[in-house]
């Protein structure tokens, strides 16, 4: 959890609060209908969870553009082969990337366009803000 700025205040929870504790049936009821199971709610929790990595980020960055062996990610990102093998199994586990074997290599890319629209989605969204 984040620390609030310091010019946070009380003053400013209380206009961010309903002033009486009435609750609205029907928009509960529709968000109600909406919440996804606790299976999806759970990967989606481990998806964001690997993407708030920015080593991660950086992998994912590199393989949006091109596929690239290990060894080029590491070129790219700075570090070792064996820190980028270790983060690319966490983003395999959890379908942000896959691997195809090229002859004596493997070739990492994203593993669809779900995944570069996430990724271009939260760059557009802190853009913005």
């Amino acid at each position: 959890m984040s620390e609030l700025p310091a010019s946070h205040d009380q003053d400013q929870d209380q206009e961010l609060c309903c002033d009486d504790d009435l609750i609205h049936p029907q928009q509960v009821a529709l968000a109600r209908a909406k919440q996804p199971d606790e299976r999806s709610t759970s990967r989606l929790a481990e998806l964001f969870k690997m993407l708030g990595d920015p080593t991660r980020i950086r992998i994912i960055a590199a393989v949006s553009t091109t596929e690239l062996c290990v060894y080029d990610i590491a070129a790219v990102v700075g570090l070792s082969q064996s820190a980028i093998s270790h983060q690319l199994r966490l983003l395999r586990a959890v379908g942000l990337v896959q691997a195809r074997k090229a002859g004596k290599h493997v070739m990492y890319r994203l593993d669809d366009e779900h995944v570069a629209e996430l990724f271009r989605g939260g760059l557009e969204h802190i853009a913005h803000r």
